[in-house]
């Protein structure tokens, strides 16, 4: 069903690949009839489970609601290898309803391994071929994710979440993912992770990814990047996730090769960029450099609230985090989203008297943020000074007035390296 909103009337742009789907929510009853021996999933939940399921599914199930803990193998490999759960010759039909969903699909297949387990209620459900070992670990997987976006986003609201095992590479419906079978665990865990985090955007946030895939995409990447840190938490894996948005950054961000993320789907170069990696790194920055982690993410937390069921167009996007920050954040926008403005800022030269210290600092871009400055004294003492954004209000240049009687060794920006900074050689200056 297309979309009628109150800024472009009866959505109807056609698919085209780059940008995907812009749907309207509703209420879904659906029976689908297939060979007796084969299994379904699908978007919703089982209205007729007793007709459908057999006694040894309905127990092995009611354990994964019983015990949250464990994943319950409902079919096990060597039954799927078999065949034999389901022997029953003719058809059956399956009957699923949903609620407030912008989509239906589903998946049927025989000989399938089937894992359940629980989380909050929840039915987390992964469906995959016998010998798709990577698939083994899913189960936990999906679940742990669930729980991470259930509480950084808000909790999710369906009854049931089911992966299953396919050909794509990933794609997200309502209640339902399918995702491939990859052989390196960080991979399997990413895809599932990404195609989970669709379930907020834009399953529950209905933005116009047929135009704004920024809006889904990479909101759905920022808060991926949040939850492989978290899943792979003292790993080498885990510690070193994150840079690879500033290594996109310094590859990309080159005069003629990048577009604003405003650019139609239809027409950007370089989508992935465009509408994964650089909104996610755009919000990773408003996050940890402008508003703070706290501040964000209640404010993040506050958009998906807003808009759940609805369609959000970007100016609704950015006045709401402006109104649950009270910030005014039109200049962050501005550079990231409108144009292609890089971040070059510097630390030019130092001079200092008896009591005094002038720290000469200049913006040599376009892009404007607060300064995070590192300072190390001739007694090897250290202290961090953060300047506002507001710094640059009347010019490229400004001078930071240090008073303190101590000789200043070394003045450093961004010393964490976590600004996507251009020219990192005039950062720093050194006695």
């Amino acid at each position: 069903m297309a979309v009628y909103d109150d800024v472009h009337g009866w959505n109807t742009l056609p698919f085209l690949g780059a940008g995907e789907f812009y749907l309207e929510y509703g209420d879904f009853d659906v029976s689908l009839t297939v060979p007796a021996g084969f299994m379904v999933t699908a978007t919703g939940a089982l209205a007729n489970p007793t007709a459908i399921r057999t006694a040894q599914e309905r127990a092995r199930l009611a354990r994964a609601f019983t015990d949250p803990g464990q994943v319950v193998s409902v079919i096990t490999r060597s039954e799927a290898i078999a065949n034999a759960t389901r022997p029953v010759p003719g058809t059956r039909t399956w009957r699923f309803t949903a609620s407030g969903v912008r989509d239906f699909a589903w998946a049927a297949g025989s000989g399938l391994r089937w894992d359940a387990s629980t989380w909050d209620g929840i039915l987390v459900q992964t469906f995959y071929h016998p010998d798709a070992t990577p698939w083994e670990d899913a189960n936990a997987m999906v679940k742990f994710t669930l729980r991470h976006f259930s509480g950084a986003l808000g909790r999710y609201p369906w009854p049931q979440v089911s992966a299953v095992e396919g050909l794509v590479e990933g794609m997200e419906y309502p209640m339902v993912i399918f995702c491939p079978s990859l052989q390196k665990r960080e991979d399997q865990y990413w895809v599932l992770m990404h195609e989970l985090g669709h379930q907020w955007f834009p399953m529950q946030v209905g933005s116009d990814e047929r135009r704004y895939p920024w809006m889904d995409e990479g909101f759905n990447t920022f808060a991926d990047y949040d939850a492989a840190e978290a899943f792979f938490k003292g790993t080498a894996y885990g510690d070193t996730v994150r840079r690879e948005l500033l290594g996109a950054y310094a590859a990309t961000a080159i005069p003629g090769s990048e577009q604003p993320m405003i650019t139609k789907p239809d027409e950007v170069r370089q989508l992935y960029w465009t509408a994964y990696q650089k909104p996610a790194l755009m919000l990773s920055i408003l996050r940890d450099a402008v508003v703070g982690r706290e501040e964000f993410d209640r404010a993040f937390r506050e958009y998906v609230r807003r808009w759940k069921n609805k369609h959000p167009q970007p100016a609704d996007f950015f006045r709401t985090m402006s109104n649950a920050t009270g910030r005014d954040l039109d200049w962050f926008w501005r550079n990231w989203i409108y144009t292609t403005a890089r971040l070059d800022q510097a630390v030019d030269s130092v001079r200092a008297t008896s009591d005094t210290t002038f720290i000469y600092l200049s913006n040599r871009a376009q892009m404007v943020l607060p300064v995070t400055l590192d300072l190390r004294y001739a007694d090897n003492t250290t202290e961090t000074r953060t300047l506002p954004v507001e710094m640059w209000d009347l010019g490229s240049r400004f001078t930071y007035r240090l008073t303190s009687a101590k000789r200043l060794a070394s003045a450093t920006i961004y010393p964490r390296r976590v600004y996507p900074d251009i020219a990192r050689d005039n950062n720093s200056w050194k006695r």
